[in-house]
């Protein structure tokens, strides 16, 4: 996949995170629950894993670590974020 292919999906991809949906996606093996916190500032949840790759099971992400996981993302899916009470 070209560069400008990439940076178009991402860019849609951001919004989506934006406009407050919640999406989950498989990278390196494991699953995570990733949406936007703050400005910049996102939560990536481990949802499941590879016990060969062991991860925290929660942690802050920049948008720019964001952007560089982009391309190995696989089984994207988006899901309307709940308010959790």
């Amino acid at each position: 996949m070209q560069n400008k292919e990439i940076e178009e999906q991402f860019e849609q991809f951001e919004k989506q995170l934006d406009t407050g949906f919640q999406v989950y996606l498989t990278y390196v093996k494991n699953r995570y629950l990733v949406f936007k916190t703050t400005e910049n500032c996102y939560t990536q949840k481990l949802i499941s894993y590879s016990e060969k790759n062991p991860q925290p099971r929660q942690q802050m992400i920049t948008y720019k670590r964001l952007k560089e996981m982009y391309p190995f993302m696989k089984d994207i899916e988006y899901k309307v974020r709940t308010i959790e009470i």
